[in-house]
């Protein structure tokens, strides 16, 4: 396995694809309401990477997929392709996985919208899976396994009574969108690669509410749970630091939540 190590200089324009991504899901936060289209979040994504953040939505066109972000609705593991006949109705929960490349570097994210008055028990599973991937990402530090990140994972999911996706994982991440290590959300303590300074990646782990098991639909990209029981996904990039880490694509209410957490 052959992990590339950023230099500083190469993080330093990685966290500034970062910043912009996560200024997306800050417009997206009063955009994404009942009423709206799926193919509706695509446009106004696209239009405002291009436009007003003059970066390249990185996901269009990779491996000929033809939209700027994956729009993956309540069973809909990953991978949702966004439609214009898909309306987002009161109590959905959805996905937006976006890529964006600025300077060569591109930065990968994905946050969880809650539409309207959703049930006790979607927010709940939204909620776990946030904490899942905070719990892994609390795990970063150099000397540290990726078996270690997937157990902390697993361990807050399986805790819950959730199940982990296992088909999907975390990826290396810079000038390519996938690059080496993969990073799964499951995994036995001090096993796998050791993480070293300099590695970035992405910690993206999918949760669903019933079995771990997938379907895949016939359009070759979404992916649905077998059982159609709810799914929730949260993803960040992530850079190992000399003592531990930082978020590349931390967001203006989580930087807040930091430091009000002291």
């Amino acid at each position: 396995m052959s992990v590339n190590i950023k230099t500083a200089a190469e993080i330093d324009l990685m966290r500034e694809s970062g910043r912009l991504l996560a200024s997306v899901f800050a417009m997206l936060d009063d955009y994404v309401t009942a009423g709206i289209s799926t193919m509706d979040i695509n446009n106004k994504v696209e239009d405002f990477i291009v436009n007003d953040l003059q970066s390249r939505p990185a996901s269009k066109g990779q491996y000929d997929f033809p939209y700027v972000l994956n729009t993956s609705v309540n069973h809909v593991v990953c991978h949702g392709m966004p439609k214009a006949s898909q309306i987002l109705r009161n109590g959905d929960i959805i996905n937006c996985d976006i890529t964006l490349e600025k300077n060569g570097f591109i930065a990968d994210s994905s946050k969880m919208y809650c539409v309207g008055k959703t049930t006790p028990v979607a927010k709940r599973l939204v909620n776990t899976t946030y904490e899942a991937m905070w719990a892994g990402i609390r795990t970063v530090r150099p000397g540290v396994t990726l078996g270690d990140i997937g157990h902390a994972i697993q361990k807050v999911a399986e805790g819950a009574g959730y199940s982990v996706v296992r088909e999907y994982c975390g990826h290396g991440i810079g000038r390519e969108m996938h690059e080496e290590p993969q990073v799964l959300h499951y995994g036995r303590p001090g096993t796998g690669l050791t993480l070293k300074p300099g590695m970035v990646f992405t910690i993206e782990p999918m949760i669903n509410q019933g079995g771990a098991k997938l379907k895949h639909m016939k359009d070759g990209w979404t992916v649905i749970t077998r059982d159609k029981k709810l799914s929730a996904q949260w993803e960040h990039t992530i850079a190992v630091t000399d003592d531990g880490y930082e978020v590349l694509t931390l967001r203006e209410e989580e930087k807040e939540a930091m430091q009000q957490a002291g």
